[in-house]
């Protein structure tokens, strides 16, 4: 089952509205598509030269039933499920949960 083209502009949607416009030369975040998995990242400028820095903020999977998890990366990039976190049918429950970062593993 691919992901729907509804869930991903919703995603798409709300990783644009997370920076404001006039800083989006600086700081940007983004979603990446692989498989069935939206990868959230973080993009900022680099201060001492060109180029970007890329950050894994959160990946959300959809699973061969419908349903939504969301996965965080712990500092060596693997990607780990957090077991108190909810699974919903749509992304923007999960996507508040990101948000929210009630254990800090989203946004530090």
């Amino acid at each position: 089952m691919a992901i729907p083209e509804l869930a991903l502009r919703q995603i798409e949607r709300w990783c644009a509205q997370r920076v404001p416009e006039h800083l989006q030369d600086r700081v940007r975040v983004e979603c990446r598509t692989r498989g069935r998995a939206v990868t959230i990242v973080e993009r900022r400028v680099v201060q001492a030269g060109p180029g970007w820095h890329e950050q894994a903020i959160a990946q959300l999977r959809f699973d061969e039933f419908g349903i939504w998890s969301v996965w965080w990366a712990d500092r060596n990039g693997q990607w780990l499920s957090d077991p108190d976190a909810p699974v919903a049918s749509t992304p923007p429950a999960l996507l508040a949960e990101i948000d929210r970062d009630p254990g800090g593993v989203f946004w530090g």
